[in-house]
């Protein structure tokens, strides 16, 4: 699947099942709450907290899903083509780190 293509399948989602979207203040929430969720399953997964009980049925991929959904549905409701931004955002750190990371020591 494209990027396109699931920014055409969330938005068809929303409009049949979801009804309408939230606004884009309450999905900037939303995608708070998510991030915060998945950061909490990354650290007791890699970091040095420990899982409660009531973490050990949540999954990484499914958290990250979370977070990608609410971001293409923030990205349909302002009008931003997530294909054309994420090509701008690679030009940009290629641009800009392309030597950069080569000649840090610390990552060899």
């Amino acid at each position: 699947m494209t990027i396109n293509e699931a920014q055409q399948q969330v938005d068809g989602w929303i409009k049949t099942v979801g009804v309408r979207y939230f606004s884009e203040l309450t999905n900037m929430t939303i995608l708070t709450e998510e991030v915060g969720e998945l950061a909490r399953i990354m650290a007791r997964t890699y970091g040095d907290q420990s899982f409660k009980k009531t973490d050990l049925d949540k999954n990484l991929g499914d958290e990250m899903a979370d977070v990608l959904w609410v971001l293409i549905c923030l990205a349909n409701q302002t009008g931003v083509d997530l294909t054309k931004a994420f090509q701008k955002n690679i030009e940009k750190k290629t641009n800009r780190d392309g030597e950069r990371h080569q000649q840090n020591e610390k990552l060899k």
